[in-house]
């Protein structure tokens, strides 16, 4: 434990403050860590949304470096200034996106710098573009401690960064298992007239609408699963949570397909844990994932998950006890995975009990909150 009148300042440094799982991941870690231990300041390299509200604490000060377009140097100056006038005592850039803040870090002087990797997006999702590969070598010598969000980015760092053993921490993802819960009574309210239905078996997804998200294949499954089987057009729904680039090629699909009636867009949302109490079954149909929160908290809320077999979803579902795994991009194996829930519907109670035990025990907010503050500790009791 550090013992000093002064609290630690932490600057978390990140693309942009918006929807999304390490956004989230943030907040739930800011909010979390005790009050008596370290003080927090955010750094957008572009920009925030309303999504800054979540930030509980009014003292959490948000800077903007409004980086513009491609390349701007000059933004690293910007940097540099900030972090010369907040003096933070701890450095934490997460993904590609802020990684190169690791020098106007080292030159502000900031004596602990670490690096979060929590996934990555559609340009390089296995993480082999040489260009990439080549800038993460570059600033390997500056990071003192990397914290990858699951046991396969902490394996491509090793092989394919050169990462030593020693410099990495791997932490999960935690989900707040009192927000995300088991409700009896479903806030049915908020779906549209004919999702309400007790018959209905509800569908969902959380996410931004994104290629690397690909809610395209979810949605051919879904048009598999009902084409095939029409008779499980009167029981089944499909509902969209979330906006993005994909949103008009999704409408596009389901209008083509004649189904409209069927699925719900439901835009982006912030009242996902309510979402999740009317759902029956949970998709994740990822190109490539690091830690999902989206999955935790759909587990948290006792709902069966089928997911795609890439990255960190294999270290979350439990092939066949809390969910199901297909091979990304395969609408055909997951509209199987579909049908068995829609003809064993006793599995759905079974592997959403099984989920929300494995989150309780494994992956809750209190477990990351206890991995970070043990980092942070160990760093600043290292270097200063």
């Amino acid at each position: 434990m550090i013992r000093s009148t002064h609290k630690p300042l932490i600057a978390h440094v990140l693309f942009r403050l918006g929807t999304g799982g390490l956004e989230n991941g943030l907040v739930n870690l800011i909010n979390t860590l005790p009050d008596d231990s370290y003080r927090h300041a955010v750094i957008c390299m572009t920009d925030y949304t309303d999504f800054r509200n979540r930030i509980n604490s009014s003292a959490v000060q948000v800077y903007c470096l409004n980086k513009k377009p491609g390349q701007d140097f000059a933004v690293y100056l910007r940097l540099w200034r900030l972090l010369r006038k907040i003096k933070p005592d701890i450095l934490h850039t997460r993904n590609l996106s802020a990684l190169e803040a690791q020098l106007p870090g080292l030159l502000a002087g900031v004596k602990c710098r670490i690096h979060g990797e929590h996934g990555r997006d559609i340009d390089d999702v296995d993480g082999t573009h040489w260009r990439y590969v080549l800038l993460r070598r570059c600033f390997r010598p500056l990071v003192q401690r990397y914290i990858p969000m699951s046991k396969d980015l902490e394996g491509w760092l090793i092989k394919q960064i050169k990462v030593p053993v020693t410099k990495i921490s791997q932490v999960y993802n935690g989900v707040d298992i009192k927000r995300f819960k088991v409700n009896d009574a479903k806030p049915l309210s908020i779906l549209p007239s004919d999702f309400r239905a007790p018959e209905r078996l509800l569908i969902g997804t959380v996410g931004r609408l994104d290629p690397v998200k690909d809610q395209l294949t979810l949605v051919h499954a879904f048009i598999h699963l009902i084409k095939t089987t029409p008779e499980l057009s009167h029981q089944a729904r499909l509902i969209i949570v979330g906006d993005g680039v994909l949103l008009s090629a999704l409408q596009t699909v389901v209008r083509d397909a004649n189904i409209d009636h069927l699925v719900w867009f439901a835009g982006e949302r912030h009242d996902v844990a309510d979402i999740m109490q009317t759902l029956d079954l949970f998709v994740l149909p990822s190109i490539n994932e690091g830690i999902s929160n989206t999955i935790l908290e759909a587990m948290a809320s006792a709902l069966p998950v089928i997911a795609t077999e890439v990255g960190g979803n294999l270290e979350l579902v439990v092939d066949g006890q809390t969910g199901y795994l297909v091979s990304k991009q395969d609408p055909i194996a997951m509209a199987v995975a579909f049908k068995r829930y829609l003809l064993q519907p006793e599995l759905l109670r079974l592997h959403g009990q099984a989920g929300r035990s494995r989150v309780v025990s494994t992956f809750s907010l209190s477990r990351m909150m206890a991995d970070y503050k043990a980092i942070y500790d160990k760093l600043l009791v290292e270097r200063v």
